[in-house]
């Protein structure tokens, strides 16, 4: 037998056996290339990694957008209390008021929770991805989208839900004449005493909804995309241009899926969302109050704002996933 092969053989051996007396589990399979952590550095961990790098670069490049577009669905359909006619508009008061950096208001709130959201959503796509993946590591049409489905889900508990209610009302909270939130700490400090753990995570259904159906679409399509630019050949490298344009696409059949989902969620967290009984309720306020066309108040800057976010998400995601395969075995 080849002395290096038998070398091999007793160092993995050793590697996965107890060395300590009265050990119950003298042999560890949980540390072999079939276990569960294996699996998960495999994917999960770069997974994470590479999000939670990714969320922090993207929100600081499209933040303005999402600014402006939460702006808008808060605004008042009409009267005294609208004070925006449109995107333009609502940038250009903002940095006559306040400056440019008027925009970045509540960055910080998004800076903290991307990186988490980012992390928990890729993360949770390459964990479900190795579990639903068929012999030949392929994802069908239908394993991406569950797969989208669950990792948003996990986002949106996790992580979502009490940034973008404290995003939100941070965002409002400079509506107001006199602003009582000096900063990040501060506000959430007054936030979680004013509103509770409960308070904080107002609207937690809606955002499910939002967030499972936005991962479940994108994933699906940029995945789908991705095969058929490859032909069925899983070696063939997709440049970075057409992996932000593949985005671009999913991106915008998201927005086009779930804006009247998007609007409730802000409503429902907002400052003033003690006014709705429940997201039902907030639902049938805005049909009889503003109507129909109420529930796609800020398509336009979403559009713009999340077909830049995620085509920068995957082009970025993905140079650092291609960077972790190289030098992270």
């Amino acid at each position: 037998m080849d002395i290096s092969l038998l070398i091999y053989k007793l160092l993995q051996q050793s590697s996965t056996t107890s060395t300590f007396q009265n050990n119950p589990f003298p042999h560890r399979p949980w540390l072999t290339d079939t276990g569960v952590a294996a699996a998960v550095a495999k994917g999960g961990v770069k997974g994470i990694v590479a999000g939670g790098i990714t969320g922090g670069i993207e929100i600081c490049i499209t933040y303005p957008t999402e600014y402006v577009k939460t702006q808008l669905q808060l605004d008042a359909k009409s009267g005294i209390d609208k004070q925006y006619t449109g995107a333009w508009d609502c940038i250009t008061k903002t940095i006559k008021n306040r400056g440019f950096f008027g925009l970045y208001r509540g960055l910080s709130v998004l800076l903290y929770g991307s990186i988490p959201k980012s992390a928990v959503r890729f993360g949770s796509f390459e964990k479900m991805k190795e579990l639903l993946a068929g012999p030949d590591g392929k994802l069908t049409k239908k394993n991406s989208f569950l797969a989208g489905l669950c990792a948003g889900t996990a986002e949106a508990i996790f992580a979502v839900t009490p940034m973008e209610t404290i995003k939100v009302k941070f965002i409002n909270d400079q509506r107001s004449p006199n602003p009582k939130y000096r900063g990040f700490l501060h506000g959430v400090g007054m936030i979680t005493r004013e509103y509770g753990i409960r308070g904080i995570y107002q609207g937690l259904v809606p955002t499910i909804l939002k967030q499972s159906s936005n991962q479940a679409i994108r994933f699906c399509t940029i995945e789908t995309l991705k095969d058929w630019y490859r032909g069925g050949d899983k070696d063939v490298v997709i440049p970075k241009v057409v992996t932000g344009i593949f985005g671009a696409i999913a991106g915008a059949c998201s927005v086009f899926g779930n804006t009247p989902i998007d609007v409730v969620k802000t409503r429902m967290q907002g400052l003033e969302a003690a006014k709705y009984k429940n997201s039902l309720d907030c639902v049938r306020q805005i049909w009889m109050n503003e109507g129909p066309m109420a529930f796609y108040k800020g398509t336009i800057p979403r559009l713009s704002r999340v077909c830049l976010d995620v085509a920068i998400t995957f082009m970025i995601y993905d140079s650092f996933k291609e960077l972790f395969d190289r030098i992270w075995p």
